[in-house]
């Protein structure tokens, strides 16, 4: 799994806040208001939490004293999520934390036992059908429901337009499926991983809308953007070098507008007990 920049994902942290698809809150706002489908605390698991942006965003938003449990290979990413992390629910219950550093593509069923929820951004992408595969499965035996938000679609918009675009979007794109790596079929893959094992799946759009209140992001997500595609494609650098100077002009400017397109995913596993 790649390593990320805090720096990288502090920058991003309101962009991704803005994107994710709050409406997709309600079902598990209903599933933990009641008492036979949760303990005295939400125990939520934080996959791949880099510097804890979900925690900050989603813990202000549940209700009820909450512990996460904050996932990452990295200690100083590791260490950064603990120092920020939300104190407080959204009805002042109190909020704790601690870590668990080690390969989130290796969870089991056993690991989320007693979990209420598992959450991860910007995390799909970056894994292979297998260790997809192997989430879907945990949270089925473990029976726990996953809010998984911004996973890369494979779409840019750009506003103005130019020719080059499209190719380098392409470039891109199959710099994130470089190995096993799924990166714009993650969605898909998971939606069906997930439902093999029975789960319900809801997915909304969770779009990075760019203008020029965002130009650091901005700047800072074109040049990996075009990077990650001459990479790819090193016959595209002789074309890229001017369009990525054209292109960060316009952004400091104010003249450029991006929308990055993502979804995010809410996944309900199937009921347990009853008849059949």
């Amino acid at each position: 799994m790649p390593r990320y920049a805090p720096q990288w994902l502090q920058l991003r942290e309101g962009a991704d806040a803005a994107a994710r698809a709050a409406e997709l809150l309600e079902p598990l706002r209903v599933r933990f208001a009641n008492p036979s489908d949760r303990s005295t605390d939400l125990v939520i698991h934080d996959l791949g939490c880099g510097t804890g942006s979900m925690g900050r965003w989603l813990a202000p938003r549940l209700d009820g004293a909450q512990h996460w449990i904050l996932h990452d290979r990295d200690p100083y990413l590791l260490h950064f999520a603990t120092v920020e992390a939300p104190l407080t629910a959204a009805d002042g219950s109190p909020v704790t934390v601690t870590t668990q550093r080690g390969d989130i593509g290796r969870l089991t069923a056993d690991a989320l036992s007693g979990a209420s929820l598992v959450t991860a951004s910007a995390l799909l992408d970056v894994l292979t059908a297998e260790e997809i595969d192997r989430l879907a499965a945990a949270c089925a035996g473990a029976g726990v429901p996953a809010l998984l938000t911004l996973s890369v679609v494979g779409r840019i918009e750009l506003a103005p337009a130019d020719p080059l675009d499209a190719e380098l979007a392409e470039a891109f794109n199959a710099h994130q499926r470089r190995g096993e790596l799924l990166g714009p079929d993650a969605l898909t893959v998971a939606c069906d991983a997930f439902a093999r094992y029975g789960a319900t799946v809801q997915v909304r759009p969770s779009p990075w809308r760019l203008g020029p209140d965002d130009a650091a992001l901005t700047e800072e997500w074109l040049r990996g953007w075009v990077g990650a595609a001459c990479e790819q494609r090193p016959d595209l650098a002789a074309r890229a070098e001017p369009y990525l100077r054209s292109r960060l002009a316009a952004c400091a400017a104010g003249e450029l507008r991006a929308v990055v397109h993502h979804s995010d995913v809410l996944v309900l596993p199937r009921p347990t007990g009853g008849a059949g």
